[in-house]
């Protein structure tokens, strides 16, 4: 892994540790999670401790430490959505993409995360891919969405 990309974020930032979340959601951005190797530029070059680069890392749920697919599938399993059965929401997703919670599939395109809530609770049971929500899911549903994502990276490969 280069680190050009890397030291060109933490320029953005004039080195300046009080802006360690931003250069650390922008290193995300561009690779998707937060390589190791980026974490210690990022310690070396704002001249503060490793471990202070990793508590801020993993206190926050919306970083990554491991790769991630390109597209992040967040189901709700809040009181609203466990009650509307978003367990089998989940399910067929697994069963769709053959992962687990927490896994990113063999091409890389999807990561399935559980989550508690995402706010939108009068319209359980509810998933949101990329930040797009998609709410009064079904399994029918669910199978249709992933396929539009599918159809999606297809359409631009053949391009």
């Amino acid at each position: 892994m280069t680190l050009t990309k890397v030291d060109e974020i933490i320029n953005k930032y004039h080195s300046n540790d009080s802006w360690l979340i931003m250069t650390l959601q922008d290193i995300q951005e561009k690779y998707n999670f937060l390589p190791v190797a980026a974490l210690k530029r990022v310690a070396e070059k704002l001249d503060i401790p490793l471990s202070r680069v990793y508590n801020v890392a993993t206190f926050y749920s919306s970083f990554s430490l491991t790769e991630r697919g390109k597209h992040l599938i967040r189901a709700c399993d809040g009181t609203a959505c466990h009650l509307q059965n978003s367990g089998n929401i989940r399910d067929e997703i697994t069963r769709q993409l053959d992962i687990e919670e927490g896994q990113t599939t063999k091409d890389k395109m999807f990561t399935l995360d559980m989550v508690v809530c995402l706010g939108a609770c009068a319209l359980s049971p509810v998933i949101s891919i990329d930040g797009q929500c998609y709410g009064n899911m079904d399994t029918e549903k669910v199978k249709t969405i992933l396929n539009f994502y599918r159809k999606t990276r297809k359409d631009k490969k053949s391009r």
